[in-house]
């Protein structure tokens, strides 16, 4: 029978009221179950799921900073990879079985089992003005307690150097305020000088000195600390900030206590962040302090990789890390935006020795270097300079014409000092004019001595190298030189501000304008001669013919 001829209808008059109460109900329940179907329906078209495709592996192993996992058949090298508790890594020993991975950060909450997710792109860094005036860790994280980055851009760390013809000779110079370099060791905007000596001889002064002389020039400074105490970043930072340098310096910290992975990274990410600015036609310094650590550091991952140590356990590809930083700094030719980048590494030798490993590395790849020497710093001679040892390859095409008058015999006349110094220290006799010499020279010596953190502008290094080298402190005591070079420096300066203007313009000296120099700081100088016959312009000395 069909399922209507059995059902009551609604006009039967014996259960008739019973049907509409239970149609009635049904009905109800009807709109309810639709009503829910249709809010069902709303709230999974809302929330419908995206279907993803992720590659996921396991952590084998972790420890001292390095992790091993396995599930990634084509992992790129040098792709960032993220671990379960948000800490992230660099693969960088791929294998068919496992992948070696430098962690960035951090490795404790890492634990065996914990998944692994690829990003398929490699470590970048945030950069842009926004940076200026901040200290941020290697990632690019600020760690100064001034709130989040405004940084819009992101940029790779890693970068191929630019090729050969986009590059420009090294023409303008990079003035560190400091006379020895200036003057006998001149540094180029785009050049690569290497600051190397043993620990505590004043390489970091050097290169804190340099980023306070930029504070006129429009030049923008990068100070990147790698393995250093934090006692020590934080003397910087403040002496940056004294010197009203801060605000247009990029301050980036991978400390000593920091993991090996962001020691490893941090030079990449600050050229990354100084590129970025070259690209827009400015100037850069970049100061890598320093880059011993950061061997040691990369020596330590390598090890732990199982990678084949070599030459005092460093591995096979240690010139290559530095090889590829430091080839990122160079001058860029007009058409290529015009800027440049000036690299300043720093090395520590250990007993002087210059011909260890990594030191010969870097002065390979370098264009030059400031040698500082300990029995000099011990004596006080500071900056410690040793200008026999120094070198700059192209610094020298870049320094200003008055300076190279001045200044061009000045390593050469140093060097046949010390050697005539160390023999008249056996007590033979000396002729007069061998004395002379001597004393002159011990003259140029003392004219060299600066204090830290007590910068010289340009035409006040010129004045105070002219005037002992033409022999105004012969007749002043060694020990008021220094004093009487300042003197003489801001007399020329006050005298003859048109020449002296001239000189910081880039023109040449000519013998007029020397005669004129001489003769202003002759006037000035009388005080300082302890008796007046012995002056220079009563003897002569000091004429622009002499």
């Amino acid at each position: 029978m069909p399922l209507q001829a059995r059902l009551p209808m609604p006009h039967d008059g014996q259960n008739g009221g019973r049907n509409d109460k239970r149609t009635d109900g049904q009905g109800m329940a009807g709109r309810i179950a639709a009503g829910l179907v249709d809010r069902m329906d709303r709230i999974l078209a809302e929330t419908a799921p995206v279907a993803e495709i992720t590659d996921v592996a396991r952590v084998l192993s972790v420890g001292n900073g390095i992790a091993r996992i396995a599930g990634f058949p084509d992992l790129r090298a040098d792709e960032l990879v993220v671990f379960a508790g948000g800490q992230t890594g660099i693969a960088s020993s791929l294998a068919t079985d496992r992948i070696g991975v430098i962690v960035l950060g951090d490795s404790v909450g890492i634990r065996p089992g914990d998944k692994v997710h690829r990003t398929r792109r490699v470590v970048d860094t945030p950069v842009g003005a926004a940076l200026l005036g901040r200290v941020v860790d290697a990632m690019g994280q600020p760690i100064d307690g001034a709130g989040p980055l405004q940084c819009r851009d992101r940029a790779p760390i890693e970068r191929a150097a630019p090729p050969i013809m986009h590059r420009a000779p090294v023409s303008v110079p990079l003035q560190t305020g400091i006379k020895a370099i200036d003057a006998a060791v001149p540094i180029g905007r785009g050049q690569r000088e290497l600051i190397v000596g043993d620990r505590q001889s004043g390489k970091t002064a050097i290169a804190v000195d340099t980023i306070l002389n930029q504070r006129d020039t429009g030049v923008i400074s990068i100070y990147c600390a790698i393995g250093q105490r934090a006692s020590a970043v934080a003397r910087v930072i403040d002496s940056l900030r004294k010197g009203g340098a801060l605000e247009r310096t990029i301050v980036v910290v991978a400390g000593g206590e920091d993991a090996p992975g962001l020691q490893f990274i941090a030079p990449y990410a600050a050229t990354a962040m100084a590129e970025h600015f070259m690209d827009e036609g400015r100037d850069v310094l970049i100061v890598y302090d320093d880059l011993t650590r950061h061997a040691r550091a990369y020596r330590e991952l390598s090890l732990l990789l199982r990678r084949p140590p070599g030459r005092e356990a460093y591995p096979g590809d240690i010139f290559y890390i530095h090889s590829r930083l430091l080839e990122r700094a160079t001058p860029l030719r007009e058409e290529h935006g015009g800027g440049s980048l000036t690299a300043l590494p720093v090395i520590e030798t250990q007993a002087q020795n210059i011909s260890a490993f990594i030191p010969t590395n870097l002065i390979s790849i370098t264009d030059g270097q400031i040698y500082l020497s300990p029995s000099l710093f011990e004596k006080g001679r500071l900056p410690a300079i040793d200008i026999g040892t120094s070198v700059s390859r192209v610094g020298g095409k870049a320094q200003l014409p008055a300076f190279r008058a001045v200044a061009g015999d000045l390593r050469l006349y140093y060097a046949q000092f010390e050697e005539l110094e160390t023999f008249a220290r056996f007590g033979t006799q000396i002729d007069a004019e061998t004395r002379q010499r001597l004393d002159r020279g011990l003259r140029v010596r003392e004219i060299l001595k600066q204090r830290e953190h007590h910068l010289l502008e340009v035409a006040d290094q010129i004045a105070a190298l002219l005037a002992a080298t033409e022999g105004l402190f012969d007749a002043i005591p060694a020990d008021r030189v220094s004093d009487a070079g300042l003197h003489a420096a801001r007399a020329a300066r006050r005298t003859c501000p048109e020449i002296c203007d001239a000189i910081e313009g880039g023109a040449p000296l000519d013998p007029a304008q020397r005669a004129a120099l001489i003769t202003a700081m002759q006037a000035a100088l009388t005080g300082f001669y302890p008796d007046d016959s012995h002056s220079p312009r009563r003897e002569g000395v000091g004429d622009a013919d002499a």
